[in-house]
């Protein structure tokens, strides 16, 4: 069974102009959660932009179609076999997660964490993310600013993911910044609202349900802003939706105005920085900081949304959107590494 995934891993590769032929070149993988997802696509396509800046290396990159833990965990102790110039990992589960990382990286097999934060037991000194408690305060500051200075009510906080450390930091971000800014306002929650999008959607029915007179719904994950534009729009509802990630319904529920903002948390940035890192210690040994990369996350409003629509048409216009960001990364990398510990 592993021989099998890691070979389809191979063959979907060569598609991309790599593998089938670079049999002798180092190998690089990179396991990300839901390849179905739109932030796993854009992962994918920053992470070979990554690798192909540096180039003569290889790259696979696998990951379950759904929302799948043990699965990932079984994909990336298949890429181990293969990818030996070191594996990034973005993963729905970093505790499930981290006895076969430590296993990988007691082989010498590099590993590094991208997106949410893996464990410290799982022995990983790089994190590749955004600061999560700042990009709920970007979605909450989007907010607010629909709402009058003495506004007093109830926002409705969902989040995904509880106990994922990058979800939790999101939802305390919207939350402090709410209690700062307009204390007259109450934060409810963070409720579960579901990883699974049918899941979400009937957790959103019965929290808008309860609470008809909110001010506003907002959650942490892709699928929460979507799930609730669309329910705004049947209900013909007042209250304000706060969301995050580039998905096309996402970009399109800010559009037609029934999602006030959503939060690029730039996963294609994400993914480049992670491939470009690999890649070079892959191919001429350079040492990967430790540390955490942090990378930026944009606000996408009306204000800006042509033009990060423009970006999502094409590989090459994404590629020319983020070139600069890549740029000032490659030009010095360490300017970017802050301390391990401070990562949220």
């Amino acid at each position: 069974m592993r021989g099998a995934a890691l070979a389809l891993g191979l063959v979907l590769l060569a598609g991309c102009g790599g593998a089938a032929q670079s049999g002798a070149l180092p190998h690089v993988g990179f396991v990300v959660k839901r390849t179905g997802g739109s932030f796993a696509q854009e992962m994918t396509s920053g992470f070979h932009e990554g690798v192909g800046r540096v180039g003569g290396v290889s790259a696979t990159v696998t990951g379950p179609p759904g929302q799948d833990g043990h699965k990932e965990v079984e994909l990336f102790r298949d890429l181990t076999l293969a990818a030996k110039g070191g594996i990034a990992v973005a993963t729905s589960e970093p505790a499930l997660m981290a006895p076969s990382i430590g296993e990988a990286l007691s082989q010498h097999v590099a590993v590094i964490g991208v997106d949410m934060r893996l464990t410290a037991s799982s022995g990983v000194k790089l994190h590749i993310g955004n600061d999560n408690y700042e990009l709920g305060e970007k979605l909450a500051d989007e907010l607010m600013r629909r709402l009058p200075p003495d506004a007093t009510g109830t926002v409705v906080l969902g989040n995904t993911a509880p106990g994922l450390a990058g979800f939790d930091d999101r939802a305390d971000g919207i939350r402090g910044r709410f209690t700062e800014k307009l204390p007259g306002v109450v934060v409810l929650g963070p409720f579960d609202t579901q990883r699974d999008d049918a899941a979400n959607r009937d957790a959103w029915r019965r929290l808008v349900a309860a609470n008809p007179n909110a001010l506003a719904f907002v959650g942490t994950g892709d699928c929460d802003g979507v799930n609730l534009a669309a329910l705004r729009t049947e209900k013909s509802a007042r209250w304000l939706v706060g969301g995050f990630g580039v998905d096309p319904r996402t970009l399109q529920a800010v559009r037609d105005g029934a999602m006030v903002a959503t939060v690029s948390p730039e996963h294609y940035l994400k993914g480049a920085v992670a491939g470009w890192l690999l890649a070079r210690h892959a191919r001429g040994g350079a040492a990967l900081p430790e540390g955490w990369v942090e990378t930026p996350g944009l606000t996408v409003t009306t204000a800006n949304l042509d033009r990060v629509l423009h970006r999502q048409e094409s590989e090459k216009a994404r590629k020319e959107f983020f070139q600069p960001q890549i740029d000032s990364f490659v030009e010095d990398p360490a300017s970017w590494v802050r301390p391990l510990e401070q990562a949220r």
